[in-house]
Protein backbone atom coordinates (compact mmCIF):
# COMPACT_ATOMS: atom_id res chain seq x y z
CA UNK A 1 0.00 0.00 0.00
CA UNK A 2 1.50 3.53 -0.93
CA UNK A 3 2.65 5.48 2.04
CA UNK A 4 0.34 8.17 3.21
CA UNK A 5 1.18 11.70 4.71
CA UNK A 6 0.33 12.59 7.68
CA UNK A 7 -2.97 15.20 8.15
CA UNK A 8 -1.38 17.85 9.49
CA UNK A 9 2.02 20.04 8.35
CA UNK A 10 3.84 17.16 8.65
CA UNK A 11 7.23 17.48 8.30
CA UNK A 12 7.10 20.59 10.75
CA UNK A 13 4.87 19.12 13.81
CA UNK A 14 6.52 15.73 13.63
CA UNK A 15 10.16 17.02 14.18
CA UNK A 16 8.14 19.10 17.01
CA UNK A 17 6.73 16.51 18.39
CA UNK A 18 9.99 14.54 18.67
CA UNK A 19 12.63 17.14 19.30
CA UNK A 20 11.13 19.71 21.25
CA UNK A 21 7.98 18.80 22.95
CA UNK A 22 9.58 16.63 25.57
CA UNK A 23 12.74 17.20 27.65
CA UNK A 24 13.35 13.32 28.61
CA UNK A 25 13.66 10.81 26.64
CA UNK A 26 12.14 8.07 28.80
CA UNK A 27 9.53 9.73 29.06
CA UNK A 28 7.96 7.74 25.79
CA UNK A 29 7.09 4.70 28.12
CA UNK A 30 4.87 6.77 30.53
CA UNK A 31 2.96 8.28 27.77
CA UNK A 32 2.41 4.69 25.83
CA UNK A 33 0.96 2.94 29.17
CA UNK A 34 -1.13 5.98 29.62
CA UNK A 35 -2.73 5.48 26.30
CA UNK A 36 -2.56 1.88 27.14
CA UNK A 37 -4.66 2.47 30.20
CA UNK A 38 -7.13 5.07 28.46
CA UNK A 39 -8.08 2.16 25.93
CA UNK A 40 -8.90 -0.38 28.39
CA UNK A 41 -11.20 2.14 30.28
CA UNK A 42 -13.24 2.44 27.70
CA UNK A 43 -13.90 -1.23 27.06
CA UNK A 44 -13.77 -1.45 30.66
CA UNK A 45 -16.05 1.23 31.28
CA UNK A 46 -18.52 -0.22 28.03
CA UNK A 47 -18.59 -3.61 30.08
CA UNK A 48 -20.07 -1.98 32.40
CA UNK A 49 -23.19 -1.07 30.80
CA UNK A 50 -22.88 -3.83 28.04
CA UNK A 51 -22.96 -7.49 30.02
CA UNK A 52 -21.75 -8.84 26.41
CA UNK A 53 -18.29 -7.72 26.98
CA UNK A 54 -17.77 -10.74 29.18
CA UNK A 55 -14.86 -8.77 30.74
CA UNK A 56 -14.36 -7.79 34.50
CA UNK A 57 -11.32 -5.73 35.75
CA UNK A 58 -9.26 -7.83 36.52
CA UNK A 59 -9.48 -9.43 32.88
CA UNK A 60 -7.20 -5.88 31.96
CA UNK A 61 -3.78 -5.83 31.47
CA UNK A 62 -0.79 -3.88 29.84
CA UNK A 63 2.18 -6.18 28.76
CA UNK A 64 5.78 -5.24 28.27
CA UNK A 65 7.63 -7.44 25.71
CA UNK A 66 11.17 -7.24 24.83
CA UNK A 67 13.52 -8.17 22.22
CA UNK A 68 16.84 -7.31 22.93
CA UNK A 69 18.34 -9.14 19.50
CA UNK A 70 16.00 -7.30 17.39
CA UNK A 71 15.86 -4.38 19.39
CA UNK A 72 12.21 -4.78 19.54
CA UNK A 73 9.99 -3.59 22.63
CA UNK A 74 6.17 -4.03 22.31
CA UNK A 75 3.83 -2.33 24.78
CA UNK A 76 0.28 -4.25 24.52
CA UNK A 77 -2.83 -4.14 25.73
CA UNK A 78 -6.38 -5.73 25.70
CA UNK A 79 -8.91 -2.92 25.59
CA UNK A 80 -11.11 -1.26 23.28
CA UNK A 81 -8.69 -1.18 19.89
CA UNK A 82 -9.02 0.96 16.84
CA UNK A 83 -10.69 0.26 13.77
CA UNK A 84 -9.18 1.16 10.10
CA UNK A 85 -10.80 4.61 9.96
CA UNK A 86 -9.83 5.43 14.22
CA UNK A 87 -6.23 4.57 13.10
CA UNK A 88 -6.05 6.84 10.18
CA UNK A 89 -7.74 9.16 12.18
CA UNK A 90 -5.80 9.32 15.67
CA UNK A 91 -2.18 8.49 14.57
CA UNK A 92 -2.73 9.57 10.55
CA UNK A 93 -3.58 13.45 12.39
CA UNK A 94 -1.02 14.47 14.97
CA UNK A 95 -3.05 16.11 18.17
CA UNK A 96 -6.06 14.74 17.88
CA UNK A 97 -7.00 12.73 20.89
CA UNK A 98 -9.43 10.01 20.76
CA UNK A 99 -9.00 9.64 24.88
CA UNK A 100 -10.28 13.62 24.86
CA UNK A 101 -13.50 13.04 22.57
CA UNK A 102 -14.18 9.59 24.74
CA UNK A 103 -13.82 12.13 27.83
CA UNK A 104 -16.38 14.35 26.50
CA UNK A 105 -18.46 12.66 24.74
CA UNK A 106 -19.04 10.78 28.09
CA UNK A 107 -19.98 13.34 31.27
CA UNK A 108 -19.54 10.39 34.01
CA UNK A 109 -17.79 12.15 36.95
CA UNK A 110 -16.17 8.51 37.61
CA UNK A 111 -14.65 8.61 34.21
CA UNK A 112 -10.87 9.36 34.79
CA UNK A 113 -8.94 9.38 31.46
CA UNK A 114 -5.72 10.38 30.92
CA UNK A 115 -4.90 11.33 27.66
CA UNK A 116 -5.84 15.13 26.56
CA UNK A 117 -3.45 16.47 23.54
CA UNK A 118 -3.19 13.23 20.85
CA UNK A 119 0.89 14.12 21.31
CA UNK A 120 1.70 11.42 23.35
CA UNK A 121 2.32 8.29 21.32
CA UNK A 122 4.51 10.63 18.81
CA UNK A 123 7.09 10.36 21.52
CA UNK A 124 7.86 6.92 20.63
CA UNK A 125 10.23 8.44 17.91
CA UNK A 126 12.50 9.98 20.64
CA UNK A 127 13.82 6.33 20.73
CA UNK A 128 12.49 4.41 17.67
CA UNK A 129 13.19 4.59 13.99
CA UNK A 130 10.08 2.98 13.28
CA UNK A 131 7.09 2.08 15.11
CA UNK A 132 4.46 -0.38 14.20
CA UNK A 133 0.91 -0.88 15.37
CA UNK A 134 -1.35 -3.88 15.34
CA UNK A 135 -5.32 -3.43 16.48
CA UNK A 136 -8.23 -4.62 16.28
CA UNK A 137 -11.24 -2.98 17.76
CA UNK A 138 -13.52 -4.42 20.11
CA UNK A 139 -16.86 -6.06 18.00
CA UNK A 140 -15.05 -5.89 14.74
CA UNK A 141 -13.74 -8.32 12.67
CA UNK A 142 -10.69 -7.64 10.88
CA UNK A 143 -7.01 -5.80 12.44
CA UNK A 144 -4.94 -3.33 10.88
CA UNK A 145 -1.17 -1.99 11.22
CA UNK A 146 -0.28 1.38 10.94
CA UNK A 147 3.68 1.98 10.53
CA UNK A 148 5.65 4.68 10.23
CA UNK A 149 9.43 5.80 10.55
CA UNK A 150 8.50 9.02 11.00
CA UNK A 151 7.43 12.58 9.45
CA UNK A 152 7.64 11.09 5.98
CA UNK A 153 4.43 9.46 6.80
CA UNK A 154 2.87 6.33 6.95
CA UNK A 155 1.33 3.03 6.10
CA UNK A 156 -2.12 1.31 6.43
CA UNK A 157 -2.36 -2.30 5.90
CA UNK A 158 -4.36 -5.06 6.70
CA UNK A 159 -3.10 -7.60 9.88
CA UNK A 160 -3.76 -10.28 11.92
CA UNK A 161 -4.96 -10.38 15.76
CA UNK A 162 -7.22 -12.58 17.30
CA UNK A 163 -8.30 -10.73 20.09
CA UNK A 164 -9.13 -6.86 20.90
CA UNK A 165 -6.50 -4.64 21.64
CA UNK A 166 -3.06 -2.89 20.74
CA UNK A 167 -0.16 -3.68 19.94
CA UNK A 168 2.29 -1.04 19.78
CA UNK A 169 6.12 -2.01 18.29
CA UNK A 170 9.15 0.26 18.97
CA UNK A 171 12.01 -0.69 16.74
CA UNK A 172 14.55 0.93 19.36
CA UNK A 173 17.64 3.09 17.51
CA UNK A 174 20.89 2.10 17.44
CA UNK A 175 22.95 3.75 20.35
CA UNK A 176 25.29 7.00 19.21
CA UNK A 177 28.31 8.49 21.19
CA UNK A 178 25.82 11.27 22.52
CA UNK A 179 23.03 8.88 23.35
CA UNK A 180 22.55 5.72 25.30
CA UNK A 181 19.22 3.59 23.47
CA UNK A 182 20.27 0.51 25.69
CA UNK A 183 18.42 0.85 28.98
CA UNK A 184 15.34 0.78 26.72
CA UNK A 185 15.75 -2.57 26.03
CA UNK A 186 17.58 -3.50 29.32
CA UNK A 187 14.85 -5.21 32.13
CA UNK A 188 16.15 -3.41 35.11
CA UNK A 189 15.47 -0.27 33.03
CA UNK A 190 12.27 -0.75 31.77
CA UNK A 191 11.32 -1.62 35.33
CA UNK A 192 12.56 1.54 36.52
CA UNK A 193 10.88 3.40 33.97
CA UNK A 194 7.76 2.09 35.18
CA UNK A 195 8.33 2.67 39.00
CA UNK A 196 9.66 6.26 38.35
CA UNK A 197 6.08 6.83 36.27
CA UNK A 198 3.49 4.39 36.12
CA UNK A 199 3.16 2.93 39.22
CA UNK A 200 0.11 4.09 40.18
CA UNK A 201 -1.66 3.17 36.79
CA UNK A 202 -4.98 1.00 38.16
CA UNK A 203 -4.42 -1.78 35.48
CA UNK A 204 -1.93 -4.25 35.91
CA UNK A 205 2.05 -3.83 33.91
CA UNK A 206 3.09 -6.91 33.33
CA UNK A 207 6.33 -8.20 31.82
CA UNK A 208 8.47 -11.14 31.65
CA UNK A 209 10.95 -11.49 34.47
CA UNK A 210 14.35 -13.44 34.08
CA UNK A 211 14.94 -15.32 37.41
CA UNK A 212 17.35 -18.22 39.14
CA UNK A 213 15.95 -20.82 41.10
CA UNK A 214 18.19 -23.85 43.06
CA UNK A 215 17.45 -27.16 41.17
CA UNK A 216 16.02 -30.01 43.05
CA UNK A 217 18.71 -31.79 44.97
CA UNK A 218 18.25 -35.62 43.83
CA UNK A 219 17.75 -38.71 45.96
CA UNK A 220 19.64 -39.91 47.38
CA UNK A 221 22.39 -36.96 47.49
CA UNK A 222 25.68 -37.88 46.68
CA UNK A 223 28.10 -36.44 49.35
CA UNK A 224 30.09 -33.95 47.07
CA UNK A 225 26.79 -32.90 45.66
CA UNK A 226 27.05 -29.09 44.89
CA UNK A 227 23.57 -27.07 44.47
CA UNK A 228 23.06 -26.41 41.23
CA UNK A 229 20.96 -22.92 39.77
CA UNK A 230 18.85 -22.97 36.49
CA UNK A 231 17.51 -19.54 35.42
CA UNK A 232 13.73 -19.15 34.42
CA UNK A 233 11.42 -16.62 33.44
CA UNK A 234 8.25 -15.11 35.01
CA UNK A 235 5.53 -12.61 34.09
CA UNK A 236 5.56 -10.10 37.10
CA UNK A 237 3.43 -7.29 37.74
CA UNK A 238 5.51 -4.16 38.12
CA UNK A 239 3.17 -1.42 39.08
CA UNK A 240 1.28 -1.28 42.88
CA UNK A 241 -1.55 0.21 40.68
CA UNK A 242 -3.63 1.30 44.18
CA UNK A 243 -1.41 4.62 45.60
CA UNK A 244 -1.14 4.67 48.94
CA UNK A 245 -2.34 8.27 49.19
CA UNK A 246 -5.92 7.21 47.90
CA UNK A 247 -6.46 4.86 50.63
CA UNK A 248 -8.63 5.87 53.67
CA UNK A 249 -6.53 6.36 56.51
CA UNK A 250 -7.68 4.27 58.85
CA UNK A 251 -6.65 1.14 56.04
CA UNK A 252 -3.09 2.43 56.83
CA UNK A 253 -0.93 1.62 59.79
CA UNK A 254 1.72 4.24 60.87
CA UNK A 255 4.48 1.56 60.00
CA UNK A 256 2.91 1.47 56.35
CA UNK A 257 3.21 5.12 55.84
CA UNK A 258 6.44 5.20 57.37
CA UNK A 259 7.96 2.37 55.30
CA UNK A 260 6.40 4.64 51.81
CA UNK A 261 7.94 7.93 52.74
CA UNK A 262 11.42 6.28 53.61
CA UNK A 263 11.67 3.93 50.38
CA UNK A 264 10.39 6.66 48.09
CA UNK A 265 12.05 9.97 49.66
CA UNK A 266 15.06 7.94 50.32
CA UNK A 267 15.54 8.80 54.18
CA UNK A 268 16.78 6.07 56.87
CA UNK A 269 14.35 8.01 59.49
CA UNK A 270 10.67 7.96 60.46
CA UNK A 271 8.26 11.08 59.68
CA UNK A 272 7.85 13.56 62.41
CA UNK A 273 4.09 14.21 61.23
CA UNK A 274 2.28 12.41 58.18
CA UNK A 275 -0.33 14.66 56.99
CA UNK A 276 -3.25 13.37 54.67
CA UNK A 277 -5.62 15.60 52.69
CA UNK A 278 -8.43 14.98 50.15
CA UNK A 279 -10.74 17.82 48.69
CA UNK A 280 -13.23 17.79 46.44
CA UNK A 281 -15.25 20.63 44.91
CA UNK A 282 -12.85 23.66 43.39
CA UNK A 283 -9.92 22.28 43.67
CA UNK A 284 -9.91 17.91 43.40
CA UNK A 285 -6.95 16.84 44.57
CA UNK A 286 -5.03 13.66 46.94
CA UNK A 287 -2.38 14.78 48.81
CA UNK A 288 -0.14 13.09 50.99
CA UNK A 289 2.40 14.94 52.91
CA UNK A 290 5.35 14.08 55.38
CA UNK A 291 7.41 16.57 57.74
CA UNK A 292 10.81 14.73 58.28
CA UNK A 293 12.19 13.94 61.67
CA UNK A 294 15.79 15.85 60.36
CA UNK A 295 16.85 18.05 58.13
CA UNK A 296 18.64 17.11 54.94
CA UNK A 297 22.49 17.55 54.40
CA UNK A 298 21.80 20.17 52.05
CA UNK A 299 18.84 22.04 53.47
CA UNK A 300 20.54 24.91 53.79
CA UNK A 301 22.32 25.48 50.87
CA UNK A 302 21.38 26.67 47.31
CA UNK A 303 21.62 23.03 45.77
CA UNK A 304 18.29 21.90 47.77
CA UNK A 305 15.27 22.00 45.59
CA UNK A 306 11.98 22.09 47.14
CA UNK A 307 8.77 20.77 46.05
CA UNK A 308 6.06 17.81 46.31
CA UNK A 309 5.93 14.87 43.61
CA UNK A 310 3.12 15.97 41.13
CA UNK A 311 1.22 13.33 39.86
CA UNK A 312 -2.25 12.97 37.41
CA UNK A 313 -4.22 10.66 37.73
CA UNK A 314 -1.51 8.47 38.94
CA UNK A 315 0.85 9.36 36.53
CA UNK A 316 4.00 10.90 37.70
CA UNK A 317 3.95 14.90 35.79
CA UNK A 318 7.06 16.01 37.90
CA UNK A 319 9.06 14.91 40.95
CA UNK A 320 8.83 18.20 42.40
CA UNK A 321 6.66 20.67 41.92
CA UNK A 322 7.96 23.86 43.66
CA UNK A 323 4.46 26.42 42.91
CA UNK A 324 2.66 23.72 45.40
CA UNK A 325 4.41 24.97 48.54
CA UNK A 326 5.64 28.37 50.20
CA UNK A 327 9.34 28.34 51.08
CA UNK A 328 9.04 28.31 54.91
CA UNK A 329 7.90 24.97 54.28
CA UNK A 330 10.42 23.99 51.84
CA UNK A 331 11.32 21.03 54.22
CA UNK A 332 7.65 19.36 53.52
CA UNK A 333 7.91 16.38 51.28
CA UNK A 334 4.99 14.06 49.80
CA UNK A 335 2.43 14.15 46.74
CA UNK A 336 -0.16 15.45 45.30
CA UNK A 337 -1.98 13.61 42.42
CA UNK A 338 -5.21 15.84 40.66
CA UNK A 339 -7.17 14.79 37.36
CA UNK A 340 -7.93 18.72 37.06
CA UNK A 341 -4.17 20.19 36.75
CA UNK A 342 -3.96 22.11 33.77
CA UNK A 343 -0.64 20.70 32.42
CA UNK A 344 1.59 22.19 28.84
CA UNK A 345 1.68 19.17 25.84
CA UNK A 346 4.28 17.18 26.93
CA UNK A 347 2.42 16.77 30.80
CA UNK A 348 6.03 17.59 32.17
CA UNK A 349 5.07 20.96 33.59
CA UNK A 350 2.19 22.69 34.59
CA UNK A 351 0.41 25.50 33.17
CA UNK A 352 0.07 28.17 36.53
CA UNK A 353 -3.93 28.57 36.95
CA UNK A 354 -6.25 29.05 39.66
CA UNK A 355 -6.73 24.95 40.27
CA UNK A 356 -2.61 25.76 41.53
CA UNK A 357 -3.18 28.92 43.77
CA UNK A 358 -6.23 26.84 45.35
CA UNK A 359 -4.60 23.75 45.76
CA UNK A 360 -1.45 25.60 47.15
CA UNK A 361 -3.27 28.16 49.70
CA UNK A 362 -5.59 24.62 50.89
CA UNK A 363 -1.98 23.04 51.47
CA UNK A 364 -0.24 25.58 53.40
CA UNK A 365 -3.64 25.94 55.47
CA UNK A 366 -3.14 22.22 56.18
CA UNK A 367 0.38 22.25 57.30
CA UNK A 368 0.15 25.42 59.54
CA UNK A 369 -2.59 23.58 61.07
CA UNK A 370 -0.73 19.90 61.79
CA UNK A 371 2.11 22.19 63.13
CA UNK A 372 0.45 23.76 65.27
CA UNK A 373 -1.45 20.72 66.39
CA UNK A 374 1.78 19.17 67.16
CA UNK A 375 2.74 22.24 69.27
CA UNK A 376 0.00 21.80 71.29
CA UNK A 377 -0.44 18.03 71.91
CA UNK A 378 3.18 16.94 70.93
CA UNK A 379 5.12 19.91 72.34
CA UNK A 380 8.22 17.65 72.72
CA UNK A 381 8.19 16.29 69.41
CA UNK A 382 7.50 19.67 68.09
CA UNK A 383 10.78 21.46 69.87
CA UNK A 384 12.51 18.65 68.22
CA UNK A 385 11.26 19.63 64.64
CA UNK A 386 11.87 23.22 65.40
CA UNK A 387 15.56 22.69 66.40
CA UNK A 388 15.98 21.08 63.14
CA UNK A 389 14.37 23.48 60.54
CA UNK A 390 13.61 26.70 63.11
CA UNK A 391 16.53 28.43 61.02
CA UNK A 392 14.40 28.18 57.35
CA UNK A 393 11.96 31.36 59.41
CA UNK A 394 13.68 34.45 58.60
CA UNK A 395 12.95 36.69 61.38
CA UNK A 396 13.31 40.67 60.83
CA UNK A 397 14.94 42.79 62.74
CA UNK A 398 16.22 46.53 63.66
CA UNK A 399 19.45 45.88 64.97
CA UNK A 400 19.83 47.27 68.72
CA UNK A 401 16.09 48.21 69.04
CA UNK A 402 13.69 46.28 70.92
CA UNK A 403 12.68 44.18 67.71
CA UNK A 404 15.96 42.81 68.01
CA UNK A 405 15.75 41.85 72.04
CA UNK A 406 12.44 40.43 71.44
CA UNK A 407 14.45 37.81 68.75
CA UNK A 408 17.26 37.07 71.20
CA UNK A 409 14.64 36.38 73.78
CA UNK A 410 12.85 33.95 71.48
CA UNK A 411 15.70 32.30 70.56
CA UNK A 412 17.51 31.98 74.24
CA UNK A 413 14.49 31.55 76.37
CA UNK A 414 12.12 30.15 73.78
CA UNK A 415 14.03 27.64 71.95
CA UNK A 416 13.70 29.86 68.85
CA UNK A 417 16.29 28.56 65.29
CA UNK A 418 15.31 31.93 63.53
CA UNK A 419 17.30 33.32 60.70
CA UNK A 420 17.66 36.73 62.07
CA UNK A 421 18.22 39.12 59.92
CA UNK A 422 18.30 43.32 60.01
CA UNK A 423 16.23 44.95 57.72
CA UNK A 424 15.77 47.98 58.90
CA UNK A 425 12.79 50.34 60.98
CA UNK A 426 8.95 49.40 60.90
CA UNK A 427 7.71 50.69 57.82
CA UNK A 428 11.12 48.73 56.31
CA UNK A 429 10.36 45.64 58.10
CA UNK A 430 6.54 45.75 57.18
CA UNK A 431 7.50 45.97 53.65
CA UNK A 432 10.10 43.09 53.85
CA UNK A 433 7.29 41.07 55.03
CA UNK A 434 4.49 42.10 52.92
CA UNK A 435 7.27 40.78 49.82
CA UNK A 436 8.52 37.74 51.31
CA UNK A 437 11.94 38.60 52.15
CA UNK A 438 11.42 37.63 55.86
CA UNK A 439 8.82 35.85 57.35
CA UNK A 440 8.24 37.18 60.87
CA UNK A 441 9.01 40.40 62.76
CA UNK A 442 7.65 42.18 65.54
CA UNK A 443 5.69 45.39 64.28
CA UNK A 444 3.52 48.11 66.25
CA UNK A 445 -0.48 46.16 65.57
CA UNK A 446 -1.80 49.28 64.34
CA UNK A 447 1.11 49.56 61.39
CA UNK A 448 0.24 46.16 60.37
CA UNK A 449 -3.81 46.76 61.42
CA UNK A 450 -5.32 46.73 57.72
CA UNK A 451 -2.91 43.72 56.23
CA UNK A 452 -4.07 41.85 59.20
CA UNK A 453 -7.68 42.49 58.14
CA UNK A 454 -7.70 41.71 54.45
CA UNK A 455 -5.56 38.27 55.15
CA UNK A 456 -2.32 39.39 53.90
CA UNK A 457 -0.52 38.95 57.48
CA UNK A 458 -1.26 36.94 60.55
CA UNK A 459 -0.82 38.56 64.08
CA UNK A 460 0.48 35.65 66.49
CA UNK A 461 1.04 37.36 69.44
CA UNK A 462 1.35 40.82 71.59
CA UNK A 463 4.42 41.32 73.70
CA UNK A 464 2.52 43.45 75.71
CA UNK A 465 1.49 42.51 79.26
CA UNK A 466 -2.05 41.89 78.72
CA UNK A 467 -3.91 41.82 75.03
CA UNK A 468 -5.75 45.01 74.74
CA UNK A 469 -9.55 45.69 74.85
CA UNK A 470 -10.02 45.62 71.18
CA UNK A 471 -8.11 42.75 70.61
CA UNK A 472 -9.32 40.94 73.39
CA UNK A 473 -8.26 37.17 71.64
CA UNK A 474 -4.78 38.16 70.78
CA UNK A 475 -2.25 35.30 72.54
CA UNK A 476 -0.35 37.00 75.03
CA UNK A 477 3.64 35.82 74.37
CA UNK A 478 4.00 35.61 78.11
CA UNK A 479 2.14 33.16 78.27
CA UNK A 480 4.36 30.72 76.75
CA UNK A 481 7.52 33.03 77.73
CA UNK A 482 7.10 34.79 81.07
CA UNK A 483 9.90 37.16 80.68
CA UNK A 484 8.61 38.71 77.22
CA UNK A 485 6.77 41.47 78.18
CA UNK A 486 7.77 45.12 76.31
CA UNK A 487 5.06 47.06 77.29
CA UNK A 488 4.86 50.34 74.60
CA UNK A 489 6.05 53.72 77.04
CA UNK A 490 5.84 57.51 75.51
CA UNK A 491 7.78 59.25 78.27
CA UNK A 492 7.99 63.61 78.52
CA UNK A 493 11.24 64.65 79.54
CA UNK A 494 12.96 67.76 80.10
CA UNK A 495 16.61 68.99 81.14
CA UNK A 496 17.40 68.27 84.05
CA UNK A 497 17.46 71.14 86.44
CA UNK A 498 14.13 72.70 85.05
CA UNK A 499 12.37 73.82 87.77
CA UNK A 500 10.08 71.89 89.80
CA UNK A 501 7.12 74.20 89.48
CA UNK A 502 7.45 73.85 85.52
CA UNK A 503 7.66 70.39 85.83
CA UNK A 504 4.33 70.12 88.42
CA UNK A 505 2.31 72.47 85.97
CA UNK A 506 3.52 70.46 83.28
CA UNK A 507 2.59 67.07 84.98
CA UNK A 508 -0.49 68.53 86.06
CA UNK A 509 -1.64 69.47 82.44
CA UNK A 510 -0.72 65.99 80.90
CA UNK A 511 -2.58 64.43 83.62
CA UNK A 512 -5.62 66.82 82.91
CA UNK A 513 -5.55 66.05 78.95
CA UNK A 514 -5.40 62.28 79.34
CA UNK A 515 -8.14 61.60 81.40
CA UNK A 516 -10.80 62.20 79.29
CA UNK A 517 -12.90 59.51 77.78
CA UNK A 518 -12.36 60.55 74.29
CA UNK A 519 -8.94 60.85 74.69
CA UNK A 520 -8.50 57.92 76.02
CA UNK A 521 -11.02 56.19 73.35
CA UNK A 522 -8.97 57.89 70.39
CA UNK A 523 -5.68 56.14 71.54
CA UNK A 524 -7.21 52.55 71.66
CA UNK A 525 -8.33 52.87 68.35
CA UNK A 526 -5.03 54.04 67.10
CA UNK A 527 -2.66 52.01 68.66
CA UNK A 528 -4.30 48.86 69.73
CA UNK A 529 -3.10 49.45 73.42
CA UNK A 530 -4.83 50.39 76.81
CA UNK A 531 -3.64 53.74 77.25
CA UNK A 532 -2.40 54.84 81.10
CA UNK A 533 -0.73 57.79 82.14
CA UNK A 534 1.78 58.24 85.41
CA UNK A 535 2.77 60.90 87.24
CA UNK A 536 6.21 61.98 87.84
CA UNK A 537 7.17 59.73 90.78
CA UNK A 538 5.58 56.60 89.44
CA UNK A 539 7.23 57.41 86.15
CA UNK A 540 10.70 57.03 87.24
CA UNK A 541 9.68 53.74 88.92
CA UNK A 542 8.31 52.61 86.28
CA UNK A 543 11.10 53.70 84.13
CA UNK A 544 13.85 52.16 86.96
CA UNK A 545 11.37 48.53 86.43
CA UNK A 546 11.95 48.60 82.69
CA UNK A 547 15.54 49.42 83.05
CA UNK A 548 16.31 46.41 85.07
CA UNK A 549 14.06 44.54 82.57
CA UNK A 550 16.11 45.26 79.70
CA UNK A 551 18.97 44.30 81.30
CA UNK A 552 17.72 40.77 82.35
CA UNK A 553 17.63 40.66 78.72
CA UNK A 554 21.95 41.34 78.49
CA UNK A 555 23.17 37.73 78.27
CA UNK A 556 20.94 36.84 75.64
CA UNK A 557 22.19 39.44 73.04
Amino acid sequence: MAKKEFQAESKKLMDMMINSIYTNKEIFLRELISNASDAIDKLYYKSLTDPSVGMNKGDFRILLTRDKDNRLLTVSDNGIGMTKEELEQNLGTIAHSGSLDFKKDNKDENIDIIGQFGVGFYSAFMVADKVTVISKAYGADEAWQWESSGADGYELTPAEKETAGTDIILHIKDSTDTDNYENFLDEYGIVAIVKKYSDYVRYPIQMEREKSRQKPEPDPKPEDYKPEWETYTELETLNSMVPIWKKQKSEVTDEEYASFYKDKFNDYSDPARVIVSRTEGTANYNALLFVPSHRPYDFYTKEYEKGLALYASGVLIMEKCADLLPDYFSFVKGIVDSQDLSLNISREMLQKDNQLKLIHNALEKKIKNELHSMLVNDREKYEAFWKEFGRQIKFGISTGGGVYIQSCVLTNLGGAQFNIIDVGDGATRLTALLGGEVDATSLPYSTAADYIANGQLKSLCTCLSKAPDLLPDQKVASETIPELIIDTEYVLLAPKGTPAEIVEAMNAAVLEATSTDEWKTMVNNYCFQNPFVLNVEDTIANLTEQRNLFQSFVPFL
